[in-house]
This record gives structure tokens, sequence and C-alpha cells, in this order.
């Protein structure tokens, strides 16, 4: 019944919109953008079907159906705008009649947000963290909410003081309350970046932040990257050419499991199977290197084969060396290096960029840096932590007068501070990347950005001009058409009430800024949301923060006179930075949201109500943790398991004096930083050399739209702190995945990739729980020292210099 009506449905919408907006396929993603989403289109079997089970199913149809009738080519004008992966995965039906916000939903979400938030929060206070896994809650909640439909009686429940109700139990488990739960967990079950200045201002100045002051800044925060979010989504979530890996990801798991439940067949018993089966062995698998076999983490061939020579083990060793030749064996080190996520997800081109960065950083520049002259300053060549000019590690609190301003005294009795060369160059490409990302999306994104604009200018002259998705005729788009958009309004009540939060706090002198650098902080991460989105959208790349916001902090303030707190610049960067990754992950899940044909508006309460349950959670996480680990996490008593050393905040703290109390101006005259400003200019130079090769040769196998700057950049920048391994194995194994298997085994990828890429990474989440759990949340157990745990070097480089 309710595929006739949905059917009866599309036909009606499709002759209106017809009717309405005639010219609407006119315009047309530009190839070369195109192609950023699926580089090896040329090679795709367009019209090939897939066998799926004993049956095959035509392109459209998704890996979820069973069923032929929906079977579209690529001469449908509303499935050709659609990548071929996504058709594989989504579903091209929907029933708008499925329950969604209900009764389960609001149970289930609290029992997952709740101790999401806490473990989440807590982990970023220790050396060893436990990931609270998304994929944790997607299945999870899948058993949970069958449960609960076949136990809980369909009673009818009456609000008091109010003629509304609800029924406890509506029917079956329905797969859009399954995506709202995980939807909401994403949103609360995580850390809050405002719980750096909290930790600063406590750990270090003694200042306690009013409690509701804390609360409320950290809501303001999430809410200002959600409110953000509206900036980018006309031009990153409803475009069809825009895949968004990690949403595709989860989606093919929601199908998945949808199928499972609702209408069994031999391929999603198949797939359930291999998920099932490879997150066991995953599971298993990760206490060998992770414990007892540390071995595997970082297999130093050339250790084993000179292991007196000390040159030979630099060479060869992954942590503290180059890691050439080097394999690793550890999931932590084989995926979501350098911010790239899994290597099931992101396209092979990224990985090749990613890659390149790797060898020209480690074993081109680090060794040019040992044995050759680049740089002058040759002690902590790996280093991450600041050094004073005999290579000891500077005491940056020493500087800290009681008022928060840099001892003048202490400064030059210490001398000047200094950083491993690695870090330095680091530091450069971090710079570089930042510019990088608002020229490159300007140079090659601005012909997709143009011609959305057009086609918003378009829907808000035409009748129905209420709705976003009206601008885009693709299936999907048409399905989303029976719900209601989110209206701009809310986007601007959740900005309105963020903004009003947080002036309020800077006016009475609670956040240790003053009020101008807010707003700067907001333009910047205005203008930020929507290239780095786009970069995310299309490559599975998501540029991390780095340390730019807390430069241009360091400029600002010292400009003027007073607010040298070094808080302030962890309170900018909360604010400018989260802003952008907020942003990010909301439309990451209003994407799945997209795909599952979830309404807007349930989503949108979704990813707020998840939030708004666990910020509460994670100032109570911070509260306990700074009152009972304090001595531990300031360094004054040493914590005998090695877990509570807050390195993240101490990290957070070195930043800020060198950018706030040390300042930029003095911190780049000295010989060393002098070159790293000039990292912004290269960010800007570089993609415009790159753009103009790409269209004084466009169709050169080069490919030069692939040679994205703003990944290489900042992949060049994410190689310090002595770890070199697993960038080897991860390109193997990308090789593997994403080039041979999908071009040559595109049926067998089809169906089984991204159920392996949610295999692997729910199976290392629920590894490194289970470590926490049996062997470090309360008494620490170590692994006893034997062959493939030596006490001195687990790779066995017994001869590497520190």
């Amino acid at each position: 019944m309710a595929s006739r009506f949905v059917k009866r449905w599309l036909s009606k919408q499709s002759q209106e919109q017809q009717a309405v907006d005639p010219n609407a396929d006119v315009i047309r993603p530009i190839p070369e953008i195109d192609s950023y989403s699926n580089p090896e289109s040329k090679d795709e079997p367009k019209n090939a079907s897939v066998e799926v089970g004993e049956e095959k199913v035509e392109p459209g149809s998704g890996t979820s159906a069973d069923d032929t009738s929906s079977a579209m080519d690529d001469n449908d004008p509303a499935i050709r705008d659609i990548p071929f992966n996504v058709r594989r995965i989504v579903s091209f039906e929907d029933d708008p009649t499925l329950p969604t916000l209900t009764f389960r939903y609001f149970v289930l979400t609290l029992l997952f947000v709740i101790p999401g938030a806490f473990l989440s929060q807590m982990s970023h206070y220790r050396t060893n963290s436990a990931p609270y896994s998304i994929f944790f809650v997607q299945i999870c909640a899948n058993y949970a909410g069958q449960a609960m439909a076949r136990f809980i009686p369909p009673v009818q429940v009456n609000i008091p003081f109010t003629s509304r109700g609800f029924n406890l139990n509506p029917g079956p488990f329905s797969v859009k309350e399954h995506v709202l739960i995980t939807i909401s967990a994403a949103s609360g079950a995580t850390y809050n970046l405002a719980f750096t200045p909290v930790s600063i201002a406590s750990l270090y100045f003694n200042e306690t932040i009013n409690p509701a002051i804390a609360i409320f800044f950290m809501w303001s925060v999430v809410v200002t990257g959600y409110s953000f979010a509206a900036i980018s989504r006309q031009f990153l979530l409803y475009d069809p050419q825009y895949p968004w890996f990690q949403a595709l990801c989860q989606t093919a798991l929601f199908e998945t499991q949808k199928n499972q439940r609702e209408h069994p067949s031999r391929t999603s018993r198949k797939q359930m199977i291999v998920f099932f089966s490879v997150l066991a062995a995953v599971i298993l698998w990760q206490f060998l290197p992770e414990y007892a076999f540390p071995m595997l983490g970082s297999m130093a061939f050339l250790c084993w084969v000179a292991p007196e020579n000390a040159t030979a083990n630099f060479i060869g060793a992954g942590f503290g060396g180059m890691g050439f030749m080097n394999l690793s064996f550890d999931w932590a080190n084989v995926s979501s290096l350098g911010n790239n996520g899994s290597l099931f997800l992101t396209p092979y081109w990224t990985q090749v960029v990613i890659f390149m960065a790797f060898v020209i950083n480690c074993w081109f520049l680090i060794p040019w840096a040992k044995f050759g002259n680049l740089g002058s300053y040759k002690h902590g060549l790996m280093s991450n932590h600041v050094l004073m000019a005999n290579g000891t590690k500077y005491p940056l609190v020493d500087l800290l007068t009681p008022q928060s301003t840099l001892n003048e005294t202490v400064y030059e009795e210490l001398g000047p501070l200094y950083l491993g060369t690695q870090m330095l160059w680091g530091m450069f490409f971090d710079y570089a990347s930042y510019t990088s990302a608002l020229a490159w999306a300007g140079l090659f994104a601005w012909p997709t950005i143009k011609a959305t604009v057009i086609k918003i200018r378009a829907r808000n002259k035409s009748p129905n001009g209420e709705s976003i998705n009206f601008q885009y005729n693709d299936q999907l788009n048409i399905l989303m058409r029976a719900y209601k958009e989110v209206p701009m309004w809310w986007y601007i009540a959740l900005s309105s009430a963020s903004f009003v939060s947080i002036t309020a706090m800077v006016a009475s002198g609670h956040l240790y800024i003053p009020y101008w650098t807010y707003l700067i902080a907001l333009a910047t991460g205005a203008i930020m949301v929507t290239p780095l989105g786009w970069l995310y959208a299309l490559s599975n790349y998501q540029l991390p923060i780095g340390t730019t916001n807390e430069l241009l902090y360091g400029l600002m303030i010292n400009a003027v006179n007073g607010h040298k707190n070094p808080t302030g610049a962890t309170i900018y960067s909360s604010v400018a930075g989260d802003a952008w990754y907020r942003a990010q992950l909301m439309l990451q899940d209003q994407k799945i949201g997209h795909y599952m044909h979830i309404p807007p508006r349930a989503t949108f309460f979704s990813q707020v109500f998840g939030a708004t349950i666990g910020i509460p959670v994670n100032y109570a996480v911070i509260r306990w943790v700074l009152n009972t680990k304090r001595d531990y996490l300031t360094g004054a008593v040493e914590d005998p398991s090695h877990q509570w050393t807050g390195q993240t905040v101490a990290s957070a703290l070195s930043s800020s004096v060198q950018y706030v109390l040390v300042g930029p101006r003095k911190l780049f005259q000295e010989p060393i930083f002098r070159v790293l400003p000039y990292g912004f200019l290269a960010g800007l130079i570089v993609p415009l050399i790159i753009f103009l090769l790409h269209r004084t040769f466009p169709h050169s196998k080069l490919k030069f739209h692939l040679w994205n700057t703003t990944i290489f950049f900042s992949s060049l920048s994410n190689f310090y702190g002595n770890i070199s391994s697993g960038y080897l194995s991860q390109f193997i194994g990308s090789f593997v995945v994403m080039y041979w298997a999908y071009r040559y085994r595109y049926k067998l990828w089809a169906k089984y990739n991204y159920i392996l890429a949610a295999a692997f990474d729910a199976g290392f989440n629920f590894n490194m729980l289970l470590i926490f759990l049996f062997f470090g949340s309360g008494k620490v157990i170590s692994m006893p020292y034997w062959w493939g745990n030596n006490a001195v070097s687990s790779e066995r480089c017994f001869a590497l210099e520190d």
C-alpha cells in the first residue's frame, strides 16, 4: 500500500515540478568537479547489474532491494546525477508513514547518549582513550529497539494538561527511529571542544569558571557550529554529486540492518554474516598489537636486518624514525591517519595525495634534517614539545605571572623558545593548508557554487520557493519533497541564542577575551565552513584545526593591551574552530537523513536534542576529573598508571603561551621561526599554479585537479610526534580496496566495501573499550615483557638514538 502511494505521489510531484521549472535540468555539474567524487568514473560499469544473492539488481535499486521494480539507468533524469556508488546503497523508495520521534526514540537516545558523553569526555584527559563508536550505537540500538517493540505494551499515554498523547509502542521498530537515535548519539555522545579553556583556567590559573557559564558556553559553541551549517547546506547537502563517504558507510549498514529486520533475504543474511564475522575477528585481533604483541604495530624490518646499526634503525623505525619499509598490522595505525578516515571510505586519489605527503615528510625531509643541513637546530628533530636551546623541555608555566602575563625576567633567563625541525615545517604547512583551503575552493569549486546560486535564485522566483530541494530533480530530492523543510528561522534562532549567551558572558568578563575578537571568531568560522565542508564532502578529509586560530588570536591580542590570559586563545579557538567542525558533522548526519529519507525537521531536532543532553554530562565529567585528578594532570604528582596525563590540555597551553604571552611578533623574530608566516603565502600561490596547469592541460593523464594542495599541506603538518608507522600499510590497503577491487571486482566491492568499513571501525572501537575496561579502568594491568613486547623497544630497534 505504502509503496503504491509513494509511487503515485512521486509521479504527481514530478509532473508538477516539470510544469513549475521546465529548465531545471539545464544546469549540470561540470565534469572536472564531478570527478572528485569518483576519479575512475570512466571505468565504471555504468549500466551493469550487480548480482544480489540469486538475483540481479539494476542501478538505482540500492544494495538493499530485492525488488527490481524501481530499476533506473543513466538515461533517467532522476538518477543520472546521483554518483554510482550512492545508487548501489541508497533505496529509492520511501514510506512517509513510518514513525520517527517515538517514545522508543527518547528512551534509547538517553540510554546511549549519557554513557557516550561520559566516556568520550573522560578519554580526553587520558593517555589511552576508549573511543565511543557510533557504530556501537547503530548496532545496539537496532536490537534494543526491536526488543522494546516486542515487549512494551501498545498503551496510549495522555500528556497531562494537554489534549495530546503518544503510544508507548506504535508498532514494529522502524528504520527512521533507528537512524534518529544514531544521529542523536553522534551529536551528544561525544566530547566538547570547550573543555579545554575550562580545564586550563582551573589547572593552571586556579580559576573556576562558574558552572552555569561553563555549561552555557559549551552549549553555545556547539550550537554556533550547528547554526553555521545553514551557510553550507544549500551547496553541500542536497546536491547529489557530494557523496559524504562516512554518511554513505553508515547508510549501507542501516540499509542492511533494515533488510535483515524487515525483509530478510539471502543477500542481507550474507552481509550481516560478513559484518559480524569481521567485527568479531577485528575485536580479537586488536588484542595482539594493542596489548599482547605490540611489535605487530610497527614491523621495522631494517632493525631486524641490522640491529646494531644506528642509521639503519633510524631509517626503519616507525616510532622515532623514518618508517622506511615499515609495515603495521594495527588498525589504529593503518586507518584514520591524518584525519582522512578509513581506507575503505576515502577515495583512492585522496589516499595517494596523503601517501605522497608522508613520503616527502618522512623519507625526504626527515633524513635531510638529520643527516643534512635542513635546519640549524638539531635537538628534538621529531619532538612535539617546546624546547630550550639545550634541547630540554621548556618550562612554559614558569613564564606566567600571577596576573597571567609574561614574566619578562624569567623569559630573559630561560631564553627564546625552540621547536624541533619537523614541528617547525609542520607549522609552516599547517598555515599553508588554511589559506590553501580558501584558494582551492575558490578556484575549483566556484563553478559548482555559481551553478547552485543560480538554482537558488530560480527557486526563489518559483511558486514553490520555500523548499530548497526543489532546485534538484534527482530521485532522492524528489522523495524528500514529501516532508517539510527546516525553516531558516530555526537556524537563526539557534544562532541568536548562542550569540546572546556568549555576548553576555564576554561582556561580564567571564571568558577572558575582548568582545571584538569574538565577532572575528564568528566571521572566520563562517568563511571557512563552506570550503572545508566542500573538501570533506568530496574527499572524506576533514582539515584539522591546527594552531592557526591561536595564531590569529595572538596577533590580535598582542596589538592591544590587556587580555593576555592564555585561556583566551582556547576560548577563541573553541568558537572559530568548532564552528566548522560541528557544521561539517551536522551536515554529514543530515546527509544520512537525506539518504535514509528522514523528515528534515526530525533530523534537526534529533541533533539539537542529543547535544543538549550530552553537554551537561560533559561538564560533570570535567568537574569530576579536575577535582579528583588535579595533581596528576598538573604534574605535581606522578600518576602510577601513566594515564591521567592531560596531554591535550597541556598541548593547548603550550600553543597559548607561545601565541598569547610571547606573541607572534617576538616569536617570528627568532631566526628559526622567521620563515613560518610564508606558509600562508604558499597556500595561496601553489593552488593557483595547479589550477593553471589544469586549465592548460584539462585532459592530461596527470589529473591536476586531483592534486589537492589543502590535503597535501595538511598531511605534511600531521606527521610530528615520532610516529611514522602505518602509512605504507594503509597505502597498500587502499590500493587493493579502493583501486584494484573497485576497478576489477566491482560487484564484490559494491556489495561488501561499506559493510567492511563499518565492521573494521566498530571492531576496533569495541576492542579499545574492552581493553580500557579490562586492563585500564580500575587497576592498570600491564602486559609482561617478552620477545614481541620488548621493554626497551617493541620494534626491536635497540640502536635507535633519541
